[in-house]
């Protein structure tokens, strides 16, 4: 099970423990940030994409929306998500779970700078009725350490809930 390989995952920063499961599904925006009792824009979601036949995730505040021509800017390629069943076979975790932990090879990672305006975030943990609260610097540490984008719109104008 995908929440298993996460904890697994997350033991070598010991962090298992801190992963949260839910009887509700968490698995958008408005149901995660339901059931942890948070601003939407604080869940980082996970998005997943196809670039040059691999699979890519842009972690990104729960309120931000990819800029196409940033996309574009950024990976030389039309902005293409992944299907539900590419999303599983390509990068290892359920639509809904998807989380930058505990991946299968050869996916890449990127955070979207729309995460800096928060202290904690709350990515999913590898199914739909899961999340783990993380610092940003936690976060990072988590995924890999990987590159951070700018290529999210739709965040900025707005007022920064709780």
């Amino acid at each position: 099970m995908s929440i298993e390989r996460v904890k697994a995952y997350l033991k070598q920063y010991g962090m298992e423990d801190r992963v949260r499961e839910f009887d509700a599904s968490s698995a958008t925006v408005e149901l995660a940030a339901a059931a942890l009792g948070c601003a939407p824009q604080r869940i980082a979601k996970t998005l997943s994409f196809l670039v040059e036949s691999h699979a890519i995730l842009v972690v990104a505040a729960g309120d931000a929306k990819i800029d196409n021509a940033r996309y574009k800017a950024r990976f030389g390629t039309k902005a293409k998500m992944l299907s539900p069943d590419e999303v599983e076979a390509l990068v290892g975790h359920a639509v809904g779970g998807v989380c930058p932990f505990a991946l299968k090879e050869g996916v890449t990672v990127y955070l979207d700078v729309s995460l800096k305006r928060f202290e904690t975030v709350f990515p999913a943990c590898g199914s739909s009725h899961s999340a783990i609260e993380l610092a940003i610097p936690e976060l990072e540490e988590c995924a890999g350490h990987p590159e951070w984008v700018d290529i999210c719109k739709g965040y900025q104008e707005k007022e920064i809930e709780k």
